[in-house]
């Protein structure tokens, strides 16, 4: 056989192989249910998503070296109560946070007091603390970057995070 006479051959066999393809079927069956588009926005109840939606904030804010909840505190603090209380199932931890200035081991456990501080008064409005971690992270996980008072404002923090089931 000659190299022409083989090239043909195997043009020919791809074609036919080519011919004998399954077809897609007519009907398709429908996407899972759990990954549409529409399953992005949706809110699970109970979940992160569904706490934010449903209070007025996740997070407390706190004065220069101050870990005192005040009036606006209280307000917040009672919003989030109000929702763990329609899901008793949910656990959440408390994050303590502080801005850069003092050392890590001071602002560790400044941000200890300060996720206490949240903790303690989520608890004071019915919230079972078996249902309330705290954490601090300090200085290390600011909100904010830069060195001025509007940034060390937002970083003096204790953020509620809805711990996913």
């Amino acid at each position: 056989m000659t190299r022409n006479s083989m090239l043909m051959i195997a043009v020919a066999a791809t074609f036919a192989a080519g011919g004998c393809a399954k077809k897609a079927p007519n009907d398709l069956p429908p996407p899972p249910a759990c990954c549409g588009p529409a399953d992005e926005d949706r809110i699970v109840p109970g979940s992160q998503r569904d706490f934010l939606a449903n209070i007025s904030s996740d997070r407390v804010y706190f004065g220069y070296d101050q870990f005192n909840i005040d009036a606006e505190d209280m307000a917040t603090l009672r919003s989030q109560a109000a929702w763990l209380a329609r899901y008793p199932g949910v656990r959440v931890t408390v994050e303590g946070h502080a801005d850069e200035r003092g050392t890590r081991d001071y602002n560790i456990a400044l941000g200890e007091r300060r996720a206490n501080a949240a903790k303690n008064y989520l608890a004071s409005l019915g919230v079972d603390p078996d249902r309330m971690g705290v954490i601090s992270y300090g200085k290390e996980r600011p909100a904010a970057a830069g060195s001025n008072e509007e940034a060390y404002a937002q970083n003096r923090r204790a953020v509620t995070l809805v711990i996913e089931r």
